[in-house]
């Protein structure tokens, strides 16, 4: 896959960020301490990582001909993404997140708005693209159905497959045959295999399981104790590399899913491109923001290198 591209399938949403000490109880009004929108929706926010840390990316995905879009596009120009968009007649989706000012730590609403429509046809559309790449990516803000179609059609060509369960929901066991990787974190990992997951330990079990169900490999995130990369062969616990203060946690995952992608293509191995993902992760966290805060190629290196 070492030097061929990679390709995306994701949505992309407005993200309306508040920062607060705590979230509001219902019927109750407080005051923030801070809002900003950017660029968000997990399939964007790991096409920016991926890019930024040298990938050659192509996102597949749908939008409404609004405001929200036109941002879209404009966020995609700036890191050199090409788009494979499908316009809707439904407006571009948004996402309310809650950024504890204390921790970092978020919560999120997302509604996806147009890209709720994305359709197998969209992706049948974008099939020689997903042949002729080296990894393809996708997670589940979009429909399953989607997703499904993406990786068996890069599974059938021989592109590594990588499936971000998130948000988690129930899956066939059949998709797990797809996906060379399969990268929950914690919570994911727990809906999906029915194991809490609160140790490396605990994610070990849980990586036998998501390997039981097809998957070929298990690389799971940890928030601040990591990433385990799980396989029937090894089972490597990732340190997390420290960057600094987190000041918001919202696009980690996305930041290591996105990183992980370019890494192999870069011809990295599957451990080396994992301890490229969390390097990047680190650095996400030390900025406000999803999109905004992927780190770049030179910045991810010089924190391995130190």
């Amino acid at each position: 896959m070492s030097g061929r591209g990679i390709v995306i399938l994701g949505i992309f949403v407005a993200d309306l960020a508040f920062r607060a000490g705590r979230l509001p109880l219902i019927g109750e009004t407080i005051e923030g301490a801070g809002f900003k929108m950017g660029p968000g929706g997990k399939g964007s926010n790991q096409a920016v990582a991926a890019a930024r840390s040298g990938g050659a990316v192509t996102i597949i995905t749908r939008l409404g001909a609004d405001e929200f879009g036109r941002l879209a596009r404009d966020t995609w120009a700036a890191d050199g993404i090409t788009a494979a968009v499908t316009e809707s007649t439904q407006p571009t989706g948004a996402a309310f997140i809650y950024v504890d000012t204390g921790t970092g730590d978020n919560a999120i609403i997302v509604v996806p708005g147009a890209a709720s429509e994305i359709s197998i046809a969209d992706i049948d559309a974008s099939a020689g693209d997903i042949r002729s790449a080296g990894v393809f990516l996708t997670q589940l803000e979009q429909p399953v159905a989607a997703a499904r179609r993406g990786l068996e059609i890069a599974h059938s060509a021989g592109v590594a497959t990588i499936l971000n369960p998130a948000p988690a929901q129930p899956l066939d066991d059949a998709i797990y045959a797809l996906c060379d990787y399969v990268t929950p974190n914690e919570t994911e990992a727990a809906a999906l295999t029915g194991i809490s997951v609160s140790t490396v330990d605990d994610a070990r079990r849980a990586g036998d399981v998501l390997l039981a169900k097809g998957a070929g490999t298990a690389l799971i995130t940890l928030g601040a104790a990591g990433s385990l990369l799980h396989t029937r062969g090894s089972s490597v616990h990732i340190p997390p590399y420290d960057a600094g203060p987190a000041v918001e946690t919202a696009g980690a995952g996305d930041a290591f899913n996105g990183a992980f992608a370019a890494a192999l293509t870069s011809g990295r191995s599957a451990l080396d491109a994992a301890h490229f993902a969390s390097a990047a992760a680190g650095l996400s966290v030390t900025r406000p923001g999803t999109a905004p805060s992927m780190p770049g190629l030179g910045e991810i290196t010089a924190l391995l290198e130190a």
